[in-house]
């Protein structure tokens, strides 16, 4: 049975540690407001470039490029994009078992945040190269990852490129999600509100006009896209890292203040108890001197 010092020295000691995410708590949801503003105020553009460069492409009758091109997939490359640190509750995990379920003999990955790279190596995975991230994602960060991603393909090293990344639902919610990125097509497994299916696309016989002509204009609109997709899917992934430490840190405060108050509570009864020891001794011997 612990004595009430231990209790006391374990009481601080829980205490000290509900300080500390207390304080990662609300740095996080510093953090996490301004992240998640980034993600939902650029997800319209991204969704309009997307819808953009699906019409014109389909439209470009004639139009072919390397990157639209549709091969055997004999070797992929898989983005990865983790965190660099911790405490952001089942995030990584749940984003590592997406990513472990790709064959490790035809994958080769390019890591983003720390623990994506310390995935890699620890389940011996081919590691193409690493990039980091800061707190704010900016453009010039993910444009060498799109540009990287982007010669893989187009040296015919790779036949295939996904990205496995977090998706922002809300606060509460975040998702693995697996999105192509090359070939450049139709993205599958996320609702791109306005996007027109295939078929739609195929029945439409609107003529579009392009100048100078659609080798210029589509040339670059394909490579500011790739940009601008990889530049998405760090701010979403910044966003449900800082909401996933958010909630991560006050759980933990939480859990620190109820185990504090029931030690508090036990420290008391034992305390009581012992002065009750005591008050039945001073008594006995009184009783037996007397």
């Amino acid at each position: 049975m612990p004595s009430l010092r231990d209790i006391r020295h374990r009481i601080k000691s829980v205490g000290s540690t509900a300080q500390i995410t207390r304080a990662m708590q609300m740095v996080a949801a510093s953090k996490m407001r301004k992240a998640q503003q980034s993600a939902l105020t650029t997800r319209p553009f991204g969704q309009l470039l997307y819808r953009i460069q699906r019409r014109a492409i389909t439209h470009a009758r004639d139009f072919t490029h390397p990157l639209l091109e549709v091969r055997e997939v004999r070797k992929r490359a898989v983005i990865l994009v983790g965190t660099d640190k911790g405490l952001c509750g089942s995030l990584n995990a749940n984003l590592f078992r997406v990513a472990s379920q790709f064959d490790p003999q035809t994958t080769v990955y390019i890591a983003v945040g720390k623990r994506a790279a310390q995935f890699i190596a620890r389940t011996r995975r081919q590691l193409a190269a690493e990039f980091a991230f800061t707190d704010t994602p900016r453009y010039g960060e993910a444009r060498p990852i799109a540009t990287l991603a982007r010669d893989l393909f187009l040296k015919g090293e790779v036949d295939q490129v996904q990205v496995v990344a977090t998706r922002f639902i809300n606060t509460m919610t975040q998702r693995a999600v697996v999105v192509e990125f090359l070939p450049i097509g139709e993205i599958k497994g996320l609702k791109i509100p306005g996007a027109e299916s295939e078929a739609e696309l195929a029945a439409d016989t609107t003529e579009i006009v392009f100048e100078p002509g659609p080798e210029a204009v589509l040339g670059y609109l394909i490579r500011i896209y790739l940009n601008i997709i990889m530049y998405r899917v760090l701010l979403e992934a910044k966003a449900s890292e800082q909401s996933a430490r958010m909630v991560a840190m006050t759980g933990a405060t939480d859990n620190a203040n109820a185990l504090i108050k029931h030690l508090t509570l036990e420290y008391n009864k034992l305390r009581q108890g012992n002065i009750t020891k005591e008050l039945l001794e001073i008594a006995g011997g009184q009783l037996g001197n007397g």
